[in-house]
């Protein structure tokens, strides 16, 4: 079978797994739609490794194949067609994120098992997947952008799974606005470049960026910088990023799905896949590196003091995504997509961790309510301080190699990108201390009554409540399920997090400087005709990063075990020490405030105007009701000529009569 065919295939077994599901979800008994949605998109995996062995057996020149379905609109020279771009780029998507959506869903056949909407959430789960592979195939911005919204309206029905819960309903719609905020971006982006190239094929815009477009041609700036605002809202960057801690309202394999492998991750494939534009456009790529490295700045300072397990894990992701964007916008391509990948299993694997505690919590999500389940839950605690070393970068992790090299490369290019990596290596230092502030927090310290329960054999279950809100819920269909379950008692579980441990340990062999080169050298005919394809640093350079990243990671380790194990008290103090910090940084810097004064209620008052005045007053008082007004009083005097009397009739005549004589005699005066 071609490349190409396995492309379809990979986009075939989703999309199946999702009809079956959302057909027959009435007559498929227990876990069966589990069963199902899983194996479909471990399918769609074999299928990536089928479409990687066939491109590895053509020669490096001719890997990137393009297959159409259909054309959808050709006219006057222009085609819009159904088409798939399969290529070193798009495979490598293809194997992470079906790879580790296929973990996540074997998760969630036990995590979710007590749930009213187990079939439901797998149809989800499929339709997300689908459209995340749609995304990435794409060979041209028409497809692109269909994938694109399929994944914003799969992560409104995510991140809304459990319907009945208000705080959930919000954090979708949330999502859902500021997504579609950012699909009007690219939307109009992709306008500019057809408008000019007369294309929406990558390949062809690609070819003809270069005798179309002059070095930050105005318009090109403005379709890249589209582009970005698209791209930063799908990977929650600044200012476009408050939905995604909000997100954590879905349920546990939803925050992996959305954080690891799928949603936050496009905008970084996005600017990646159409570098030639953002090498045209360098004051684009300027502004994406900057806003990359504010993000991943601003999102580490906040994860330090939040005290809701999944917001911390959320806003690391803000800040690891920070790095990828500032990775490929200073063209350091294989390194943001060695890091993308890298990510992927690290961070599913600390959000299975953070499902399993939550669980053995009773549904808490309350750091300031944890402590020490290091012997209740053994391999939870394992597989969680294996994620968190690789968060942290420590080395010869998975994160250390392939953080690190992006930090070298961002140092390489000299000028102001020297300041972004320094400010790197400062959120490095955050990262490593709150990742460790983690593990210290929930996993030592004197054993919290749920770890007792664990340690005796049982776990712990209370009153069901939203844990935001405190509000007492019910386990019915719209809310979570009645049931808990804990890697340590969950075969499914185990099953899905062992190989993410292990990858997040060993990936790093795929790219250590000096000795090996595998994503490099297998993204290499993707990005060949950059500028800055071999412009990278030495490998001297490279092992210096590699040291110093390794020394600010065992630094913030170091800091959080002196903060939080050998004086439990100190960051209590500090805390009341720096109120006006803590208050600042505990409230994510008041983007959400600052938002919410300037256009929430700004638009809300323009729709309550609108109503009162403008709908009720002016076009019903005045226009409906004026118009109605007119036509009552004509039908009034109409009822009232209507008497039935011939005489009346007759008077009206010789009036109507009269009055016309009146008029052509005054006239012709």
């Amino acid at each position: 079978m071609s490349a190409t065919g396995y492309g379809w295939l990979i986009l075939a077994f989703p999309l199946a797994g999702l009809l079956v599901i959302s057909l027959g979800w009435r007559v498929l008994p227990g876990r069966l739609p589990g069963y199902i949605g899983s194996a479909t998109i471990g399918l769609s995996f074999l299928a990536s490794i089928g479409a990687l062995l066939e491109i590895q057996d053509r020669p490096e020149d001719s890997r990137q194949l393009v297959d159409s379905a259909y054309t959808y609109a050709a006219t006057s020279g222009f085609h819009a067609d159904l088409a798939i771009l399969v290529d070193p780029l798009s495979v490598f998507m293809c194997l992470v994120v079906s790879g580790v959506s296929f973990l996540i869903h074997v998760y969630s056949i036990a995590y979710m098992s007590g749930d009213r909407g187990y079939a439901r959430f797998f149809a989800y789960l499929n339709l997300f997947v689908f459209s995340m592979l749609l995304l990435v195939l794409a060979a041209n911005f028409l497809i692109l952008i269909i994938g694109w919204a399929f994944v914003g309206a799969a992560s409104y029905l995510l991140i809304s799974f459990w319907y009945r819960r208000g705080t959930a309903t919000a954090a979708g719609i949330k999502a859902f606005v500021i997504n579609v905020l950012g699909d009007v971006g690219l939307v109009i982006g992709a306008f500019l470049l057809f408008d000019k190239t007369g294309s929406l094929d990558f390949l062809h815009i690609f070819e003809a960026t270069g005798d179309t477009f002059t070095r930050n041609d105005g318009t090109l700036v403005a379709a890249c910088l589209l582009i970005l605002l698209g791209a930063f809202a799908k990977s929650a960057q600044l200012p476009l990023h408050t939905w995604l801690p909000d997100a954590m309202e879905g349920p546990t394999p939803v925050s992996a799905l959305i954080h690891a492998a799928t949603m936050v991750t496009a905008g970084v494939y996005l600017i990646a896949r159409t570098f030639p534009l953002f090498e045209q456009a360098p004051a684009a790529a300027d502004v994406s590196a900057i806003i990359g490295t504010a993000t991943l700045v601003f999102a580490a300072s906040v994860a330090i003091t939040v005290t809701d397990l999944k917001r911390v894990i959320a806003y690391s992701t803000l800040s690891q995504i920070g790095y990828m964007v500032l990775g490929v916008s200073a063209a350091a391509y294989g390194a943001g997509m060695f890091h993308l990948m890298t990510h992927a299993f690290f961070k599913a694997l600390l959000f299975m961790c953070a499902g399993s505690v939550i669980a053995a919590m009773a549904g808490s999500q309350d750091l300031d309510r944890m402590g020490g389940f290091r012997r209740a839950m053994p391999f939870t605690f394992a597989a969680f301080v294996i994620g968190a070393l690789a968060l942290a970068g420590f080395p010869l992790t998975s994160g250390f190699f392939s953080k690190d090299e992006i930090l070298a490369f961002t140092l390489n290019r000299g000028g102001f990108f020297v300041v972004l990596g320094v400010l790197g290596y400062i959120a490095a230092l955050m990262t490593a201390f709150y990742a460790f502030r983690l593990v210290f927090r929930v996993f030592y310290g004197d054993p919290v009554p749920e770890a007792l329960e664990m340690q005796s054999g049982g776990l712990a279950h209370g009153e069901p409540e939203n844990p935001m809100t405190g509000e007492k819920e019910d386990t019915d269909v719209g809310f979570p399920g009645p049931e808990h379950h804990v890697a340590e008692r969950a075969g499914a579980m185990r099953m899905a997090m062992a190989p993410l441990a292990l990858l997040a340990i060993v990936a790093g062999v795929l790219q250590i400087p000096g000795v090996t080169d595998a994503i490099e050298h297998f993204l290499e005919p993707t990005f060949e005709e950059s500028r800055f394809a071999g412009t990278v640093p030495s490998d001297g350079a490279e092992l210096i990063g590699l040291v110093v990243g390794g020394l600010v990671s065992i630094a913030g380790i170091a800091g959080a075990y002196h903060v939080y194990v050998r004086r439990p008290g100190l960051a209590t103090k500090v805390r009341e020490r720096f109120p006006a910090i803590h208050r600042f940084l505990v409230n994510k810097w008041y983007f959400d405030e600052l938002f919410d004064l300037v256009f929430v209620r700004t638009f809300r008052r323009a729709g309550e105007f609108g109503r009162s005045v403008v709908e009720t007053e002016f076009v019903q008082g005045t226009i409906v009701g004026g118009a109605t007004g007119v036509v009552r009083a004509g039908t009034s005097l109409a009822r009232a000529v209507q008497t039935g009397y011939v005489r009346a009739y007759a008077l009206l005549l010789l009036a109507g009569l009269g009055g016309l004589a009146l008029y052509f005699l005054i006239s012709s005066t």
